[in-house]
Parts: C-alpha cells; sequence; structure tokens
C-alpha cells in the first residue's frame, strides 16, 4: 500500500469522477485508476462503485475513506513538523522598532535567538509606529516595537515593554518653573512645543485635554524630543515629553510632573500569530529576554516619541 494510492482514492471518492480526480492528482485517468485498482487488490476489497455515471464509495470503501483520510492527513502533520525546523535552520525574519529608540532586552532577544538559529537572517529596520503597526498587519513585517496613544492595536499579539507618564518641560526662568508639578490648565495658558499627530506622547497629551474640555494653543512641533527640549528651554513655550524623552536632563530646563494626565505611554512589542516557526521562536527568546530584566525601564533609551504606546 502506498500514499499515493491512498491520495488517488481520497480524490475518486471526493470528486466521484475519475477524470476530474486524475486533473486534481495531476496525473493520467488511466494511472490512477490502475493505481486504485492495485489498492482494491491488495486489501481484498471493493473500493469504488464504477457502474453508475458518477463514481460512488461502496460500504468497504466508506469504512476505509475516513481512515485513508486520517493518514494523509498524519503524513501532511509529519511534514509541517519537518517544515517548521527547516525553517528554523533557514529563513529570514524581519524585526522593525520605533526609530531611534534603543531597547537592550530586545536585542538581547536577537541576540540569543541568533546564536541558536544562525541560518535565519535577520533584518532590522527603523519606521514610524504607524506603518510599522501596518507592515505586521499586512506581513511585511514579523515582528515591531511600536507605541501608540490609543489601546494596543487590534489584529496582532502583544508584549507591553514599559509605561512611562508625560511630562511638561519648562524654561528655567518660566513662571511655571517654581512648581513642583502642575496641571493641563496650567500648561495649557502658555503655547505648547508638542510631537507632532500621530504620535504616542501627542495622541495621549490630545486625549487627556479633550477628557477636561480644554483646547492647548499648540504653537511649534518637532520630530524629535531633543528640539522640543531645546525650544522650550529658549522660552518658546511649554513642551510635552514623555518622562523617559526628559530623563536626560538639560541645563536650561525644568521637568513638571502633569497631575491630571492620568494615562501613561506604554512602549510595546508586536507581532501577528502565523505559522512562521522563526517568528515563534524569536517570540519565545523575546518572553526571556525581557522577564529576565530586572528593570526595564533602565534599558529603554528614547529618543523619538514613537516609542510609546498608551495603557488600554
Amino acid at each position: 500500500m502506498e500514499l499515493r494510492q491512498l491520495e488517488y482514492f481520497v480524490a475518486v471518492a471526493e470528486e466521484a469522477n475519475f477524470t476530474r480526480a486524475a486533473e486534481r492528482v495531476y496525473i493520467s485517468q488511466s494511472g490512477v485508476s490502475a493505481q486504485i485498482r492495485q489498492l482494491e487488490h491488495e486489501l481484498g476489497a471493493v473500493l469504488l462503485d464504477r457502474s453508475g455515471r458518477r463514481c460512488t464509495v461502496t460500504a468497504a470503501g466508506a469504512a476505509a475513506l475516513r481512515h485513508a483520510r486520517d493518514a494523509l492527513a498524519s503524513v501532511n502533520a509529519l511534514r509541517q513538523a519537518v517544515d517548521d525546523v527547516n525553517g528554523l535552520i533557514r529563513g529570514r525574519i524581519v524585526v522593525g522598532m520605533v526609530t531611534a529608540c534603543t531597547v537592550a532586552p530586545l536585542f538581547d532577544a536577537l541576540a540569543s535567538f541568533h546564536t541558536a538559529h544562525p541560518g535565519v537572517e535577520i533584518t532590522l529596520f527603523e519606521d514610524s509606529s504607524d506603518r510599522l503597526v501596518e507592515s505586521v498587519r499586512t506581513g511585511m513585517a514579523d515582528m515591531a516595537l511600536v507605541g501608540t496613544g490609543s489601546a494596543p492595536p487590534k489584529g496582532v499579539e502583544t508584549l507591553p515593554i514599559i509605561s512611562d507618564r508625560l511630562v511638561a518641560v519648562v524654561s528655567n526662568d518660566h513662571p511655571l518653573a517654581g512648581r513642583p508639578r502642575t496641571f493641563l490648565a496650567d500648561i495649557a495658558a502658555f503655547p505648547l512645543v508638542c510631537l507632532p499627530t500621530g504620535t504616542g506622547v501627542r495622541a495621549v497629551f490630545d486625549q487627556a485635554c479633550s477628557a477636561v474640555g480644554i483646547e492647548p494653543t499648540i504653537t511649534l512641533q518637532a520630530s524629535a524630543p531633543g528640539a522640543i527640549t531645546d525650544l522650550a528651554a529658549r522660552g518658546l513655550g511649554v513642551a510635552i515629553l514623555s518622562e523617559s524623552m526628559a530623563a536626560t536632563r538639560h541645563d536650561g530646563v525644568t521637568v513638571l510632573p502633569v497631575d491630571d494626565i492620568l494615562s501613561p505611554a506604554l512602549l510595546t512589542l508586536i507581532w501577528k500569530t502565523g505559522k512562521n516557526p522563526a517568528l515563534r521562536e524569536l517570540v519565545r527568546h523575546s518572553h526571556a529576554a525581557f522577564e529576565s530584566s530586572p528593570e526595564p525601564t533602565q534599558h529603554v533609551h528614547v529618543e523619538d516619541d514613537r516609542d510609546v504606546t498608551h495603557v488600554a
């Protein structure tokens, strides 16, 4: 008994026609007939009734059909298991990350994955969070480190990395500089310097203002947190950044907590569940790397707002 005989038998049983079955398995009709007759001879029973216009299974054929399908399914599972292993020996994994963000545990995960599976090519690229999310959704990227200002993206798996509150950054001679903390109503009384619409921190800030009915005056925008801080240091407005972005102190500014911005920002690793065995392994290495990191926030160096996302 051969697997191809079972395949041909299942094809004829499902198509109820030798010609269509032959087209399905890509051999001649005579070849299908010959192999099924050989199978029937070996089993000692007629499996197919060929007397009518439609070919139907006999009682013996019906009994054999389920087992034939199970056998073929088992063979396919075996092939998939081997393909999974081969996929880890030779393959490619594409990882995206927000621009100018250094996260040591992610790099640790990539390093340990490369050590375990040196035959898998790793491609790493930078982009904005919205484009990275779309890349993962469409399969252009396997995994990405992203941030948004709303709930985590739908249609992907997520691993939150770091929660980060928003702060106000002002020049040392600003009227707010002498306060230990501030509120949205206080900072909204001044011109504001913010990151662009669509970035994580900006979305969190806009949502917080909307929740209390405040319409802030945003006079300047820049996509680099360092530029935002420099503009605030020169007295051009109150800068809105995440706490980690403002962690690199500037001699000319004061950093103030904003007590009524309750939603933090969150840096998140995302991926889409699929059949890629290399991705499954990288996810496992990523979990291990971040879980073994005692203080994840100490490993995160953020230079771009697209590094964060709002807690769901």
